[in-house]
């Protein structure tokens, strides 16, 4: 062997040395989660595949209920048990209530200065606060309900007049479903619908599909760093700005539409309370409090209303596809709440929130559909604070943890059939979505749980008490029920790869 082979050699297992050394050292006396055998430089990403909440799953049933992955060189503790997701989200609530800083959520939500993905502080406690009090509370919710009573009647003419009334006739569910949600999220957050028709409108419906997905992009650099080029050649970064920059001059537009207004004294209902739309509160919110505040700041402002779109029509209107695409698959369930609502219609001639309030079944299928189909299903990422012990493991400050609610709704250990479809379970249950049973967490819990669910869930009920009252469901081309592709998508919010279509008939005469 000559000089230079021995060089080589030596140098490799000099290397391999220091290596072995560093992982035996990297964590003495540590216990920490199982986990699968990772890869030089990309850890575990290359296991995550196309839909991550199925992957991970897939390992938690090999590896156990909470265990630690890397991607890149970013550990990952990944939980997907009720018992898992109670510790973090309960029990060390605080010491989990940190984000991760995510490079594409960052430039999107104006330096993380919204409420999901803001650092945990004094920032984000002001932000979430105002939320809470001044846009989400119950008494703002049911100030609302004009516009949600009035737009879900909006939805079920439309279907009417494309069909020609001429029904049955072949509909595209999904967009009816979107254009829903973004005209109540619109009303709400800016006091009117952008249609489709003007500019603005026409603006703000072509970028807000690509900014929900881009905030479910997998950026490799946020775990490789010296791989962000990646997104450079790949045309993420780009996309991003270029998206950042639309929603930025279409949010520009609005909050100045509004001061003009203010100015004008034609904010409608600037006395009333009750009237002011999202913008307003917060224009209003922002000449009350002293200016050194940091939440004067119109990106403030703007991070808030994002939030406010991101978390309220693309989560809503999957809900309500995946809902639906259930009931026409099982038409045992669909017979029952058609029955309970219809009857109930009878009674009071209209479906109001009123008359909701008292549907028990149709309750049950919400739960049932965030059950199988939660619109987040990992819910958005957080960050430990400090070291910790999870479930006898050491968990070490900076780890990032990551809550699979699909996992759980899914668990067989949890639920009985857990892949079927059965409202029924939920209807002798106690067991709710809002964060004080870890057996269903769609919109997580604790401190970083979701602020909008009783305005998101609301809008679900009623729009789905109303179509199925007014119409019958079939497949095009008839096709069984049990065609029904129910294939998912990547992205932040898990919706349908596919459009629902269907054939609606008109049930009433």
């Amino acid at each position: 062997m000559d000089t230079f082979q021995q060089l080589t050699m030596a140098f490799l297992s000099f290397t391999f040395l220091i290596i072995f050394i560093h992982r035996r050292n990297s964590s003495p006396g540590k216990r920490l989660p199982p986990s699968p055998r990772k890869l030089p430089v990309i850890g575990n990403l290359h296991q995550v595949g196309g839909l991550p909440h199925r992957s991970l799953y897939n390992l938690s049933r090999r590896h156990g209920p909470l265990m630690l992955l890397h991607f890149g060189n970013v550990p990952v503790v990944v939980a997907s048990s009720s018992a898992a997701a109670c510790a973090i989200m309960k029990d060390q609530d605080t010491i989990f209530s940190d984000r991760p800083w995510l490079r594409i959520a960052d430039r999107l939500t104006y330096g993380s200065r919204d409420v999901a993905f803001a650092p945990y502080g004094e920032y984000w406690r002001q932000a979430k606060s105002i939320c809470v009090v001044h846009l989400l509370n119950t008494k703002r919710v049911q100030s609302f309900r004009r516009v949600r009573e009035e737009e879900t009647s909006a939805m079920v003419e439309k279907i009417k007049i494309e069909s020609g009334k001429s029904l049955p006739s072949v509909v595209n569910l999904s967009d009816a479903l979107v254009s829903l949600t973004n005209d109540v999220v619109c009303r709400v957050a800016f006091g009117r619908k952008y249609r489709v028709e003007d500019g603005e409108g026409r603006r703000f419906k072509e970028f807000l599909g690509e900014f929900i997905e881009l905030l479910g992009t997998l950026n490799v650099g946020d775990y490789i760093p010296w791989l962000r080029w990646i997104g450079r050649i790949d045309g993420t970064d780009s996309k991003v700005e270029r998206v950042a920059r639309l929603f930025d001059e279409f949010l520009v537009y609005v909050i100045e539409e509004h001061r003009r207004s203010r100015e004008k004294g034609e904010a409608g209902g600037l006395d009333e309370e009750n009237d002011l739309d999202f913008v307003d509160i917060l224009l209003k919110y922002q000449t009350e409090i002293e200016e050194s505040t940091t939440l004067v700041k119109d990106e403030s402002i703007k991070a808030i209303i994002v939030d406010m779109f991101a978390g309220g029509t693309d989560t809503t209107a999957s809900l309500l596809e995946w809902a639906m695409a259930e009931l026409i698959k099982n038409p045992e369930a669909m017979k029952k709440l058609q029955n309970e609502v219809r009857k109930a219609a009878e009674k009071s001639q209209e479906i109001t929130e009123d008359v909701v309030d008292k549907m028990p079944y149709l309750k049950a299928v919400i739960k049932e559909t965030l059950r199988l189909h939660s619109p987040i299903p990992l819910l958005v990422a957080r960050q430990s604070t400090k070291d910790t012990k999870l479930m006898g493991y050491d968990i070490a400050a900076g780890t990032r943890v990551v809550i699979n609610a699909s996992a759980i709704g899914r668990d067989p250990s949890l639920w009985e059939s857990p892949e079927e479809f059965k409202p029924d379970r939920f209807l002798d249950s106690t067991i709710d979505f809002k964060g004080f049973h870890f057996e269903l967490v769609p919109f997580g819990a604790g401190r970083r749980g979701c602020p909008g669910v009783a305005f998101a869930v609301t809008i679900n009920e009623l729009a789905l008490a109303k179509l199925v009252n007014e119409f019958d469901f079939s497949l095009p081309e008839k096709r069984e029920v049990t065609d029904l592709d129910m294939c998912e998508a990547l992205g932040i919010t898990v919706r349908r790869k596919n459009p629902l279509v269907v054939v609606v008939t008109n049930s009433l005469p």
